[in-house]
């Protein structure tokens, strides 16, 4: 197996590593919403997101916001590094096909 190959897998092990770690997540984005858009007055907090196809919105309490806040973060960092991951196995794969080398 080529040095490259071996570099690659070792990335995507240290990204495993990472996505073991990451906790709970949620995904979706936190926007700061106005019952009387005008004046900004009573504002609230609502997250977005999209599911099965679907768009959905809901409410977020002042107590929940800090840890939809961490959800959310942790939602990102997993679509982050799933991306990288596919990335890598993608040159991976295209190296072993190079070479003519088959995976372990």
């Amino acid at each position: 197996m080529s040095k490259k190959i071996t570099q690659l897998q070792a990335r995507i092990e240290r990204i495993k590593q990472e996505l073991m770690v990451l906790g709970p997540m949620r995904p979706g984005s936190l926007s700061r919403q106005y019952r009387d858009p005008e004046t900004k007055g009573r504002a609230f907090h609502q997250i977005s997101y999209t599911h099965k196809g679907r768009g959905r919105s809901e409410y977020v309490r002042p107590e929940n916001l800090a840890q939809i806040r961490r959800e959310t973060a942790n939602f990102r960092r997993f679509r982050k590094l799933t991306e990288q991951w596919v990335d890598l196995s993608l040159k991976a794969s295209q190296l072993r096909a190079k070479n003519g080398e088959t995976p372990n």
